[in-house]
């Protein structure tokens, strides 16, 4: 379920403060931080976003 553009608007990296970017059409949705030299994946856990740094995914 993709969330709702005003929410994504508002979101931001906990870690770099850059905007997200849905990735909601993988197998597992998460938010991506559109920075370059950050790039963190954050979960989606039923429609809600996790935005801890320590449950982030590193850039592979």
């Amino acid at each position: 379920m993709p969330l709702e553009a005003g929410l994504l608007e508002i979101l931001a990296c906990p870690a770099c403060h850059s905007p997200l970017q849905d990735e909601t059409k993988a197998e597992t949705p998460e938010l991506i931080c559109t920075a370059a030299d950050c790039g963190l994946a954050y979960p989606v856990r039923d429609g809600i976003p996790v935005l801890l740094v320590d449950e982030a995914r590193r850039p592979a």
